[in-house]
């Protein structure tokens, strides 16, 4: 049965021993940039990873408002790892939305197990935030197979992930003046990580998410069955359209990492006194109020309650990484000196919380999102 942490819903399996574990991992690898293969290796064990798998795969059944709570709940405790669960999470569902019998019935129960983890790897040099201009291609072979060829960049979980859900132009993109986001001829595939024609690459150095594992994947004359492709061919748009009608939002990241800034400086102010302060008061009081708001938006995302949910989840990404920021921001502020050092925590949040804004679809791509709805 759920429990409750912090007033958010959360599993039982999600225990105070791998909360230290993932809070520690946060530090370690802040300064060696590396992912944490044994907190990983943790986070596999735990139970946590079959949230977005259907229960008749051995999963937990969750939905979107499920996976938020969870990628909110490590968020607080290990923004980097959130993230990585978070593409998990997406991966796991596009599967069970648009997997063949075949592709469920022997990746599902992975997935769910913790086997198997699962990353995204859409982003481009050169493609824009977009993904209009992939220079990434799929080509068929005479067997049926397929050949991927190109690179891939920001790749959240590369060299951790066993599965990576690829997206390449199999076919010439029309000219479509009113697309956002990709293009006609896009298709996904799913690649295993010990595909000899998949080659990972971390030599990123990031300011924030800094254990996320995220980097390049290349694409080497890269070999891939018929059965590896997810959903009809060229139609990748679609299944990208459906990633934002789904309710599972970004804004989850960006609300847990905003919370273990607030713990922050509540802490701070209780050791100090501070408390003591109406002013101090008032100004956490403010704080709160903006928190509880971002995280009552990606509820409702998560909720799908709304009359255009893939909207609401373009509003959630945009006001909670905003938000994030800015309390990180006031945060610091309020620290004062103690928030200045190197060493501090803080710094940590506040750069993961500005990379939640970058993430796909960047902050500027979901403007636009929501504002091409509004021309005719």
């Amino acid at each position: 049965m759920p429990g409750t942490v912090s007033g958010v819903r959360v599993s039982t399996r999600f225990t105070p021993d791998l909360r230290a574990r993932l809070r520690e991992s946060a530090e370690t690898t802040a300064l060696t940039g590396a992912p944490d293969d044994e907190a990983l290796k943790e986070l596999r064990a735990s139970g946590l990873l079959a949230t977005a798998v259907p229960a008749e795969y051995g999963g937990a059944g969750g939905d979107a408002r499920e996976v938020n709570r969870i990628v909110e709940e490590l968020a607080t405790v290990n923004p980097s790892v959130s993230i990585i669960a978070f593409q998990h999470f997406a991966v796991s569902a596009r599967i069970a939305e648009w997997g063949t019998d075949e592709q469920k019935a022997t990746l599902l129960p992975l997935l769910a197990d913790g086997t198997c983890l699962a990353a995204s790897a859409w982003s481009e040099p050169g493609a824009g935030a977009a993904k209009q201009k992939l220079s990434s291609t799929g080509t068929r072979r005479p067997d049926g197979t397929w050949v991927l060829d190109g690179a891939k960049s920001f790749t959240t979980g590369a060299s951790v992930a066993d599965l990576y859900l690829v997206l390449v132009q199999t076919e010439k993109p029309e000219d479509e003046a009113r697309r956002v986001y990709g293009a006609t001829g896009q298709t996904f595939f799913l690649v295993t990580a010990d595909n000899p024609g998949l080659v990972p690459d971390l030599s990123l150095d990031l300011a924030g998410m800094r254990g996320s594992a995220t980097g390049f994947v290349t694409l080497r004359q890269c070999v891939v069955a018929a059965t590896d492709r997810l959903g009809p061919e060229g139609h990748a748009p679609e299944i990208i359209a459906g990633v934002r009608e789904s309710g599972a939002t970004l804004g989850a990241v960006a609300v847990g990492t905003a919370q273990a800034a607030f713990d922050l400086v509540v802490d701070h102010a209780e050791r100090r006194g501070l408390l003591e302060r109406p002013t101090v008061r008032h100004r956490l009081a403010d704080l709160a109020t903006r928190l509880e708001s971002a995280r009552a938006l990606v509820e409702r995302a998560g909720a799908r309650t709304s009359a255009a949910p893939g909207m609401t989840t373009l509003h959630s990404k945009l006001y909670a990484s905003t938000v994030a920021e800015e309390i990180c921001l006031d945060v610091a502020r309020m620290l004062g000196s103690a928030g200045y050092v190197t060493s501090s925590r803080l710094n940590r949040l506040l750069a993961d919380a500005r990379a939640v804004a970058l993430m796909g679809p960047t902050n500027d791509l979901a403007r636009e999102l929501v504002a091409v709805t509004w021309q005719s």
